[in-house]
């Protein structure tokens, strides 16, 4: 299912820097920048065939098999760059991460840099529940262990992004408590729970994070 949803950093907070935002901890990029410009071709080609398959049939469905058919490569070669299925929907999550974290870091306004911390709540919100329900297979199936999942490296990306813009919008707030009230809106989990079990539409999940931005920066609800 996929939505009509509309399309940061300054400095990071306290315990981020700036080489640390990056660092997904899958390690499925760790080498990324020795690899041959061939090699580098081949894993992007595989990545865009798995992603392709997962939007197609959903994350259940993928093989290594069916992403070398669809790459037109031999499996090997598969799992050679990827190890095993594991390894390889990791491999497609990091893939997103970076591309939604270069576009908080350094993209067009009001998702990136450039706009009041409001709006860039906002078009966070919206980015990332468009986001979840277009990859919504791949999320669930790559969601961190219960342990894991507050202290994962992304989502102490997203929190930190939250915190910051919270810091800006509501100074006398507590910003780290409500990054995680805010984040807690657009868990995966949850989505697919609202949307696939109880039959809420994309755009009434949009709403409801307009709303709930209004509500915790005493804002006017955005039109």
């Amino acid at each position: 299912m996929s939505a009509a949803l509309p399309p940061s950093l300054p400095m990071p907070p306290d315990g981020f820097g700036p080489s640390e935002l990056l660092q997904l901890g899958t390690g499925a990029d760790e080498d990324e920048p020795c690899l041959r410009a061939d090699a580098a071709r081949n894993r992007a080609r595989l990545l865009e065939a798995a992603g392709r398959l997962v939007a197609e049939h959903g994350a259940a469905a993928l093989t290594m098999e069916a992403v070398a058919a669809e790459a037109r490569v031999g499996k090997g070669t598969v799992f050679r760059r990827f190890g095993d299925r594991t390894g390889l929907l990791a491999a497609l999550l990091d893939h997103s991460e970076r591309k939604f974290q270069a576009a908080l870091l350094s993209g067009p306004p009001p998702l990136g840099p450039g706009a009041p911390p409001v709006e860039r709540l906002r078009a966070f919100g919206c980015a990332l529940l468009r986001r979840s329900i277009d990859e919504l297979d791949l999320q669930l199936a790559a969601e961190p262990s219960a342990e894991r999942r507050h202290t994962a490296a992304p989502r102490r990306f997203l929190l930190g992004h939250l915190a910051l813009l919270l810091r800006e919008a509501v100074p006398d707030g507590d910003s780290e408590l409500l990054s995680h009230t805010l984040l807690a809106y657009l868990d995966a989990a949850l989505i697919h729970h609202l949307t696939a079990q109880c039959g809420l539409s994309p755009e009434r999940l949009r709403t409801g994070w307009l709303d709930l931005v209004a509500r915790v920066t005493r804002t006017d609800p955005a039109v």
